[in-house]
């Protein structure tokens, strides 16, 4: 696959990974070298990693634990005085192994440390994959409330190796998966149209299918880097899906959910909300509930819920002048920004994800 450039950074995929990475240690006199991974990298991808590594640069292995909870201030801090403890510097280079909690902490780190070091991600998640790779977006949660706290900075490279799909289990598959849905409906009829027939795809199909996820959200990221308009599109499900994430994510009675999982029900909440609002037709609609919910199941939300959702809307990053804005289509690859939605509109929305 060809490799990609996103603004400042270069995506490389598969072999070229670790050709472009040893060079790059050859161009560049790094005094150390510093791994960020959880317990799951450590284990299953940093092995991989480590033996195409080719450089006599000293290496240090950071760990922290896996899991949004632990995407806090708090873990930045230990990651920040692991750094100082262990000597970094402004020429050091941190290389971040692992899915979007990884990425975008790790990066956040990288670019607050000494005022910012050089850093490197490899995503190994299908959602950090085709996500997490692009645009720059880096930063934690505030408690319960997604990626409160973050800069746009762009890592040196973006390294995607699919045989780390391998280590996945399926239900970070099927997250991942979601981001890739999304891209369809935003941009491209006939790439959402690919996944219709998933159990004919094959692993090159898989590979493929990531390299288009990229390049899609590559031309958008280009085109507005700031999130100012087109960009914004991105948030496609993610206004109400976040807030469904941050209600399970804060609440013990509940089974946490996966962020491409609450992003479904976001993308079918807002596909609902579509056709009360911006005329997208209900046939397709249902055509888009009926396959997510083939592909996901469905999550129960009691009514009891609905107002306490809406609630933490307010928090989203989108919002202005104390509104808040929904991503809504017109058609597939037709999204319209910037869409005040009431809430008994909202509440609907819910009833319809039920039934």
């Amino acid at each position: 696959m060809d490799s990609i450039t996103a603004n400042d950074s270069i995506i490389h995929f598969n072999d070229k990974c670790y050709v472009s990475i040893n060079q790059h240690l050859k161009e560049n006199n790094f005094s150390k070298i510093f791994i960020l991974v959880d317990e799951n990298t450590h284990q299953y991808c940093l092995p991989r990693f480590l033996e195409r590594l080719e450089t006599n640069v000293i290496i240090e292995i950071i760990e922290i634990e896996s899991g949004e909870v632990n995407k806090t201030i708090e873990t930045c801090v230990g990651v920040w005085n692991a750094l100082s403890e262990l000597d970094a510097d402004r020429k050091s280079l941190m290389i971040n192994i692992g899915g979007g909690v990884i990425t975008d902490l790790g990066g956040f780190v990288a670019c607050t440390f000494k005022r910012g070091i050089a850093y490197i991600n490899v995503p190994t998640t299908l959602l950090s994959m085709v996500d997490a790779s692009v645009g720059g977006k880096t930063g934690v949660d505030l408690g319960h409330l997604k990626n409160q706290i973050g800069v746009i900075s762009n890592p040196n490279l973006v390294l995607i190796d699919t045989q780390f799909l391998d280590t996945l289990p399926k239900n970070q598959m099927r997250s991942g998966l979601a981001e890739m849905l999304k891209h369809g409906l935003i941009s491209d009829e006939n790439y959402w149209n690919k996944f219709k027939n998933m159990s004919d795809l094959s692993l090159n199909d898989l590979d493929d299918l990531i390299h288009q996820s990229v390049m899609i959200k590559k031309h958008v990221v280009e085109e507005d880097p700031f999130e100012n308009g087109l960009r914004k599109t991105l948030n496609f499900g993610h206004t109400l899906g976040h807030a469904i994430e941050s209600y399970f994510l804060s609440n013990d009675e509940k089974t946490t959910l996966l962020h491409g999982e609450a992003i479904v029900i976001g993308m079918i909440l807002a596909t609902y909300i579509s056709t009360e609002l911006t005329g997208f037709p209900k046939d397709t609609r249902d055509d888009i509930k009926n396959l997510l919910i083939g592909y996901y199941g469905k999550v129960i939300i009691e009514k009891s819920e609905h107002s306490t959702i809406i609630e933490l809307l307010k928090y989203d990053k989108k919002n202005n002048h104390g509104n808040i804005n929904f991503v809504l289509l017109e058609a597939i690859g037709k999204p319209k920004i910037d869409c005040i939605v009431d809430d008994k509109i909202i509440i609907d929305a819910f009833e319809f994800y039920a039934n």
